[in-house]
C-alpha cells in the first residue's frame, strides 16, 4: 500500500505558504523509520493566487521545495485546483472586503468543493488534512471524507488563546462597534482593545464576524498545530488546555513545533555574503540597532524622518532596511535615491561612519544571528517575532497591523522581551521621533530595570528555542505526539465517499 499523505492546504501569501511547507517538511523529516511504519508523504493543494505577483512569488517556492524534495528524497507533490472568482464581499457588490479574514474564508468556501474531490481522487491512504488560520470552512470537506482534519497556525499560543476566546468574548460585550475596557484572556495580563488584532477592532464589519466564525470551527479540528515553543509561553497553554479559552470544554490537542524559520531568500540573493552582513563584521557585538519590517509595509517621508531623527539623537549604531512605496506593479522599491529623498538632509552623510540604509531586501535571520545585533525594531509578525526570540535579540515593537498590536503587547507585557513603544494607531500606526529615541535608551540603558530584563529574557528564549528543537526537546516530542496521531488517523478515501457527499 502506497504511504499515507498529509494534504496541506495553504493561502497565498509567502509568510504562511513558505512556514507551512518548512512545517510540512519537518514532520516526513520525522514520520518514519520507527516502529516499521512508513514514512507519510505531503500532497500539497494550490489554490490560483489573486494577484500575478502573489503567482509569481508562490511559482518560485514551489521551485525551491521540489528542488530540496528530490535532493532529500522526501515525498512532496503539488496539485493545482481549479481557479474560482474572486468571491463577493460580505457587504454587497459594490462593497471592499473589510480584512484579510473576510477574503479568505470567503474564498475558502468557493474552494471547498475543489478540496473535497482532490482529497478523494488521491490514490493513497490520508493521514490528515492541514488548513490554514482562516480556511476554516475546509473543515467541511475533510469531515464529508472522514478525513482528521487540523488547523497550522503560524501565530503564537496567545493568538490562538484570543481566537478560541473570541467567540465567547463576542457574547460577553456589551453592544457596541468597539469593545470597552480591557480584554481578558487566560495566560495573559488583561489586553488594552488599543492592542487587539485589527480583525477584533470593530464589531461591526464581516472580518470582525470571520474572526470569530474562525475560532468557534477550531473546535472541529483533530489538533492546532501551532509554531512556537512551549517554554515561551507556558501559561497560555495551560490555560488552552485546561479549557479556560473555551468556557470550560477542553479543545483540540495544541501541539507546539516551533521555531519553525522559513527561507524568504530570493534567488538572486543566494549566492555570497550579503553586504548588511559584511558590514554587521565591523560593529561591535550588541551595539546596533536593526530595523526591518517585513515585506509589507512601506515607509511614508513623514515617519522615515521621524525614525532618522530618533536614530541620529540617540548616538547608536544602526543598521535600517528602509523601504519606500515601490512602483506600479514592483513588490517592493529598491530605489536608491529615492529613499534617499525620504530622510531629513545631510542624515546619510552625517551618520555613516555608524549607520547603514539598506533600501533592498536583506537577510533578516542571517542578521539577527549577528553577535553585533543588540535589539530589533520590528513590526512584530511574528515569524519575525521567533527569529529575534531564537536569536536572543530584544525587541522594540512597531506593529503595524494585522494581529502585531497584539503580538506586541505580548512580548513586552507577558514574554518580557521586549521594551514597548508607544504607536499612535490612529495614524496609521506613526511613532514620534521622541518616543523612539525614548524606547531605544532604554532597550540599551544599564540602569533601568525594564531594558536589562529585556535583554536577559532574549538571551534565555534563545537557550529555550535551542533546546526546545533538540532530541528530547518540547518541541520534538511534541512533533512525535503528531507524527503518531496522523500515523493513526490515516484512512482510505474511497470514490464513492465523494459521490455520498455530492448527493447530500
Amino acid at each position: 500500500m502506497a504511504n499515507p499523505t498529509v494534504v496541506l492546504v495553504p493561502v497565498w501569501g509567502v509568510g504562511h505558504f513558505v512556514p507551512m511547507l518548512t512545517a510540512g517538511k519537518r514532520l516526513l523529516a520525522a514520520s518514519g523509520g520507527s516502529g516499521g511504519r512508513p514514512t507519510l508523504t505531503l500532497t500539497v493543494l494550490i489554490m490560483p493566487a489573486p494577484t500575478a505577483r502573489l503567482a509569481s512569488e508562490i511559482a518560485e517556492h514551489i521551485r525551491r521545495v521540489e528542488q530540496d524534495a528530490a535532493s532529500a528524497g522526501l515525498g512532496v507533490r503539488f496539485l493545482y485546483l481549479p481557479a474560482e472568482p474572486p468571491p463577493p464581499p460580505d457587504g454587497g457588490a459594490g462593497a471592499g472586503y473589510s480584512g484579510s479574514e473576510e477574503f479568505i474564508s470567503l474564498s475558502m468556501q468557493q474552494y471547498a468543493p475543489h478540496v473535497r474531490a482532490a482529497i478523494a481522487g488521491l490514490a493513497c491512504p490520508v493521514a490528515a488534512v492541514v488548513i490554514d488560520i482562516f480556511c476554516t470552512p475546509l473543515l467541511d470537506a475533510a469531515r464529508g471524507l472522514g478525513v482528521p482534519a487540523y488547523v497550522y497556525l503560524i501565530c503564537s499560543a496567545a493568538h490562538v488563546a484570543l481566537m478560541l476566546r473570541a467567540p465567547a468574548l463576542d457574547d460577553e460585550a456589551a453592544a457596541g462597534a468597539q469593545f470597552e475596557g480591557e480584554v481578558h484572556v487566560p495566560g495573559l495580563p488583561p489586553v488594552p482593545p488599543s492592542c487587539l488584532p485589527t480583525g477584533l477592532v470593530d464589531r461591526t464589519i464581516p472580518a470582525y464576524k470571520w474572526f470569530v466564525y474562525n475560532g468557534r470551527r477550531y473546535m472541529e479540528a483533530a489538533g492546532l498545530i501551532v509554531n512556537t515553543v512551549a517554554e515561551l509561553e507556558p501559561r497560555v497553554l495551560a490555560a488552552i488546555a485546561d479549557g479556560q479559552c473555551t468556557r470550560g470544554v477542553r479543545p483540540p490537542p495544541v501541539y507546539t513545533v516551533g521555531p519553525v524559520h522559513a527561507d524568504f531568500t530570493p534567488p538572486e540573493q543566494e549566492q555570497g555574503e550579503h553586504e548588511c552582513v559584511r558590514w554587521l563584521h565591523a560593529q561591535p557585538p550588541a551595539s546596533v540597532v536593526f530595523l526591518c519590517f517585513g515585506s509589507g509595509r512601506f515607509f511614508t517621508a513623514q515617519q522615515a524622518g521621524e525614525a532618522a531623527v530618533a536614530l541620529e539623537r540617540s548616538g547608536r549604531r544602526f543598521l535600517w532596511v528602509l523601504r519606500g512605496q515601490p512602483a506600479r506593479g514592483e513588490s517592493l522599491s529598491t530605489d536608491v535615491d529615492d529613499l534617499a529623498a525620504m530622510l531629513p538632509a545631510g542624515f546619510l552623510e552625517r551618520t555613516k561612519h555608524r549607520g547603514l540604509v539598506w533600501p533592498r531586501w536583506a537577510p533578516q535571520r542571517e542578521i539577527l544571528a549577528h553577535a553585533a545585533v543588540g535589539c530589533f525594531v520590528t513590526h512584530c509578525g511574528w515569524n519575525s517575532a521567533l527569529e529575534s526570540l531564537s536569536s536572543g535579540v530584544p525587541m522594540l515593537p512597531w506593529p503595524w497591523g494585522a494581529e502585531q498590536h497584539y503580538n506586541a503587547f505580548m512580548l513586552a507585557a507577558a514574554v518580557g522581551a521586549a521594551v514597548r513603544v508607544e504607536v499612535d494607531r490612529s495614524r496609521d500606526s506613526f511613532v514620534e521621533a521622541a518616543e523612539l529615541e525614548r524606547a531605544i535608551a532604554t532597550l540599551f540603558g544599564d540602569d533601568g530595570e525594564e531594558g536589562r530584563k529585556a535583554r536577559e529574557t532574549a538571551l534565555e528564549t534563545k537557550a529555550a528555542c535551542r533546546k526546545a528543537a533538540e532530541d528530547g526537546g518540547s518541541s520534538w516530542a511534541s512533533l512525535r505526539r503528531l507524527c503518531d496521531a496522523l500515523h493513526q488517523g490515516a484512512v482510505a478515501v474511497l470514490p464513492s465517499q465523494l459521490l455520498q457527499d455530492s448527493e447530500v
